[in-house]
């Protein structure tokens, strides 16, 4: 079964885009990322040309390789994005045109650094996710009681959790047999947000502020914590989870590094931070490694700098330390 990939973006993350598809073509991905976005294209997208797509009216292609092509989809939607990612897969799996077979979201601020074959196999097992840079959380935290509670309301019955893993909302990997958990986590999301005061409520960058975060904050992490919700909701999921070591949050082997938080690489000055004790992360070298390629997103110059600042930061880090 061929898989294809998604994201969604806006502002600087196109660079994110960009390093995100370089780095799937080096691994050996063939086929379509799509791309929804909200604003203008960036530059380096303009020579998409016109596709018609009924659901997503505007929307244009890039051939990247022959065998590697990126769809930009406009987005209409006021809330964030980050709380509507399972709306947005299930649009793509719904649009007759594309014929979908497996689906894997991922953030615009992570790289592949492990064969494509690893991901295909990967996906074959279950629903595929990630450890948070958070997980552990028990089967009785307050957090996961705090969802139990909040859904009865609504008549959902959450089951005890089959795993302590908490997952990060990043990486979700789909079969087209495995719709129901995108619906479910999509139907808690939309519940959620009455409670958190609408889909445009996010603690990430331009994210509306919250009304309440329920008991005990459980739904801090928005999107994150109904998707972990999820899990306990669709009955006979088989879910495959990558230990927080696969985003690059502990030791171990790397295979989706992800750039947490506002310092993302295209954002950061390393060798200023590194004085300041904030070492480079797998997720810069990642991003670093794969921006440059057929995209041109970056002047060359740019990059140039940026790899000798990141060198210098990952040498001072070693005097330097949090």
């Amino acid at each position: 079964m061929t898989t294809d990939v998604c994201t969604l973006f806006e502002g600087d993350y196109h660079y994110g885009v960009a390093a995100l598809l370089h780095s799937l073509h080096n691994q050996g991905f063939k086929g379509r990322m799509f791309a929804g976005y909200r604003g203008a294209l960036p530059d380096w997208a303009r020579p998409a040309q016109p596709v018609e797509l009924p659901m997503w009216p505007g929307a244009s292609v890039l051939k990247v390789a022959p065998d590697c092509t990126l769809y930009f989809l406009p987005m209409t939607t006021s809330a964030h994005f980050t709380n509507i990612k399972p709306d947005f897969m299930l649009d793509l799996f719904a649009e007759q045109a594309l014929s979908l077979g497996r689906l894997l979201y991922l953030d615009p601020d992570i790289c592949l650094v492990r064969p494509w074959q690893f991901v295909g196999d990967w996906l074959s097992c279950g629903v595929t996710l990630c450890e948070d840079v958070n997980s552990p959380l028990s089967a009785s935290h307050p957090r996961r009681i705090g969802w139990q509670r909040y859904f009865a309301q609504y008549n959902i019955n959450l089951r005890p959790s089959p795993t302590d893993a908490y997952v990060n909302g990043g990486c979700v990997g789909v079969s087209r047999s495995q719709l129901q958990f995108l619906e479910n986590w999509k139907l808690l999301g939309h519940h959620m947000a009455e409670a958190i005061g609408g889909l445009g409520v996010a603690k990430l960058t331009n994210g509306q502020s919250f009304s309440q975060k329920g008991f005990a904050g459980c739904f801090d992490c928005s999107d994150q914590d109904v998707l972990n919700a999820a899990i306990t909701m669709t009955d006979g999921v088989q879910c495959s989870i990558l230990p927080k070591s696969a985003m690059g949050f502990a030791r171990g082997d790397h295979v989706l590094p992800h750039a947490l938080g506002p310092r993302k690489p295209w954002r950061r000055r390393y060798v200023r931070e590194a004085l300041a004790a904030w070492s480079p992360t797998a997720a810069d070298k990642a991003f670093w490694k794969s921006i440059e390629g057929p995209l041109n997103a970056m002047p060359a110059a740019r990059v140039a700098s940026r790899r000798w600042q990141l060198n210098m930061a990952t040498l001072i880090a070693r005097f330097y330390r949090r």
